[in-house]
């Protein structure tokens, strides 16, 4: 169970998300969505360990599970000449270490996750030869391998054609039919809708968590417009919150 107990996430003294409390539970398959500039991709790198908190703290049980973490593709340097096999065989570090080998059953599986998403016959393909759709097709295959409990998408599908983002949908759900966590930072609220049960509408602080059918109403998304503002470098420290918003699996 992911919990998230007053975090305040942010750059510098500029808090980005301010004291949010959030219970997800396992097996949940959960949208994150709001206005530019909400701190969506920052609650992703806190929850990821990428960025420490300014306070509160992000408890993900004990053990931790294994977490996997796809960041915006503008974030991904694809200059550095590394192949698609390579780059998808990433995935199993947790089990060969950096400079391990790929013994042959390991190797299968990564032809298998290649297969799973529609790029066979690219395993010799340099990063820079692909599209879009086709280099995030590479990142899901990517993470298949890792074998996550707690997988964490930010805009897994932007700058992808139609046919791909329902490809790569089509693992989401998988992953979710798993039992597996899924977050997934989104702007097509029509894709919410249709696909994700639950929703964090997210404008700094938490709006509104829940069913999505409850949560993406038209009050709901227009209390959000003005709460996104640009930083005050005088402003005072806020005040924690009580409140706590709870998502689930269903």
């Amino acid at each position: 169970m992911l919990r998230l107990h007053d975090l305040t996430l942010g750059y510098d003294r500029h808090p980005a998300v301010h004291h949010l409390g959030l219970t997800v539970h396992p097996g949940a398959l959960l949208a994150v969505v709001g206005p530019n500039g909400a701190g969506k991709s920052t609650l992703l790198k806190g929850i990821a360990g990428l960025l420490a908190p300014m306070s509160g703290r992000v408890d993900l049980g004990t053990p931790a599970p294994r977490l996997a973490y796809l960041p915006q593709q503008a974030e991904i340097d694809r200059s550095f000449p590394l192949n698609v096999f390579d780059t998808v065989a990433m995935g199993l570090w947790h089990e060969t270490g950096a400079l391990g080998r790929l013994n042959a059953a390991q190797r299968v599986r990564c032809h298998e996750a290649l297969h799973a998403v529609g790029l066979q016959g690219f395993e010799r393909r340099t990063l820079d030869t692909l599209s879009g759709g086709q280099f995030q097709r590479v990142l899901f295959a990517r993470l298949m391998l890792r074998d996550a409990a707690l997988i964490l998408l930010d805009e897994p599908f932007a700058a992808v054609d139609e046919a791909t983002t329902e490809a790569l949908m089509a693992l989401v759900q998988a992953w979710h039919a798993q039992g597996r966590t899924v977050l997934a930072v989104l702007h097509d609220l029509a894709l919410v809708r249709r696909a994700f049960p639950q929703t964090l509408l997210l404008a700094r602080e938490a709006v509104a968590c829940g069913p999505t059918a409850e949560v993406l109403t038209p009050q709901q998304l227009q209390r959000t417009r003005g709460m996104v503002e640009a930083f005050d470098e005088a402003a005072a420290l806020c005040e924690p919150a009580t409140a706590a918003a709870t998502a689930t699996g269903t």
